[in-house]
């Protein structure tokens, strides 16, 4: 077994570092002033910090921080919804992801004369995590062509049918390059490309809510209980046995980092659920 790293010099207030638990949450790493400078979770908050004391390439984010603060979370889920919520609310400096989306886009598939055809929608257009038939979440317009000419790409599907390019008397431009079989110009059935399309997109399938209203997403650490109440994928506020309060959050729209720490244990069933 290899000797652990030390931590590297740092001028954090060790005072702050010694009373950090073993226990799932947020921890913040704050300099001067009272901006955090990043903002973490893991389950275990002391490991995780000072595992980042000994990280080399996190030198400069630890050479402006004074102090570690942490708020404990009665499981993993929890802590993820709060560094998601805290990293948009405070825009740490050394925090890149988890930044705010506001403008999603999705596709959905239209059915047309000939075939089903690709649209790329908004939020403004549909109720994204409650409509379904959409997949993937794009921060824009230009993100969710890519990802379509991807696919286009991988599956031999036409760009022209796909909405991405003109189509004219002798077919798309994939058609001469061979990279389209030649449903633009009848050369192939278009039930089977559209067949492909479709499965090239099932794995990009966003789950719509599957509950008629809101429910508890209930964790515990022994005797500690907190209930999160989410709806429509949304998190709006969170009941703790240790206040016995309910604490309600104010997130309004769809948001996709709340979506993906949700979507696979409550549709793969691994979180314990409770109808409000």
């Amino acid at each position: 077994m290899e000797p652990e790293i030390p931590p590297r010099p740092h001028q954090i207030d060790p005072a702050s570092l010694d009373v950090l638990p073993r226990t799932s949450g947020v921890y913040i790493f704050k300099g001067e002033g009272t901006l955090p400078v990043y903002i973490g979770k893991s389950v275990d908050i002391r490991s995780r910090v000072l595992a980042h004391l000994r990280a080399e390439d996190e030198a400069e984010m630890i050479a402006q921080s004074r102090r570690v603060e942490f708020i404990e979370t009665a499981g993993e889920i929890g802590a993820l919804l709060l560094e998601a919520r805290l990293i948009k609310q405070q825009s740490p400096l050394f925090n890149i992801r988890l930044r705010r989306l506001r403008n999603l886009c999705s596709i959905r598939l239209e059915e047309t004369a000939g075939g089903v055809s690709p649209e790329i929608v908004t939020g403004k257009d549909v109720t994204l995590g409650e409509t379904d038939g959409l997949y993937g979440l794009f921060s824009s317009v230009h993100s969710a062509q890519s990802k379509l000419r991807e696919l286009a790409d991988q599956n031999r599907l036409c760009l022209g049918l796909l909405g991405l390019e003109k189509i004219s008397k002798r077919g798309c431009f994939g058609l001469q390059v061979k990279t389209c079989l030649g449903a633009c110009v009848g050369r192939e059935n278009r039930q089977e490309h559209d067949q492909r399309l479709f499965s090239a997109l099932i794995d990009l399938k966003v789950e719509a809510w599957p509950f008629s209203g809101a429910v508890d997403l209930i964790e515990q650490n022994e005797d500690w209980v907190q209930r999160h109440r989410i709806q429509g994928w949304r998190h709006t506020g969170t009941w703790c046995s240790r206040s016995e309060q309910f604490s309600p959050l104010d997130q309004q729209g769809f948001d996709l980092d709340t979506y993906k720490i949700l979507v696979k244990p409550i549709m793969l069933n691994t979180a314990r659920v409770e109808l409000v």
